[in-house]
């Protein structure tokens, strides 16, 4: 399992960021700060789930689902994972697969990006 992002200014976002969205979740891929070290951090905020119950079950979700696909997961990239309201309402597999398509969107995009 990659390492954590814990320091906000690297939660920060820039232009050059490369983002996908499902209904469930938003990822956003930063070019990594340490060569060799790819991370990945996850935010669930106090304003969208107000209990801490729904907070940790939208952190263990995101976790399971980007355990389940890391091996869509890009070297070159620290992932930044949003929660949204809805996710307490998806199923395992389908947040499984949410997941694997938002990764392959990214890389999709980091492709054409680089073939420019």
């Amino acid at each position: 399992m990659r390492n954590t992002i814990k320091r906000h200014d690297d939660f920060l976002m820039t232009d050059q960021d490369l983002n996908a969205r499902c209904v469930w979740f938003y990822v956003r891929a930063k070019p990594v700060k340490i060569s060799g070290d790819p991370r990945f951090g996850l935010t669930v905020t106090k304003k969208t789930f107000k209990h801490a119950v729904d907070r940790n079950r939208a952190k263990r979700l995101l976790r399971d689902w980007l355990r389940f696909n890391e091996k869509y997961l890009c070297d070159d990239f620290d992932y930044i994972f949003t929660a949204r309201k809805p996710i307490l309402d998806a199923t395992r597999d389908e947040g499984r697969d949410a997941m694997r398509k938002a990764l392959h969107y990214i890389k999709k995009l980091r492709n054409e990006k680089s073939a420019e």
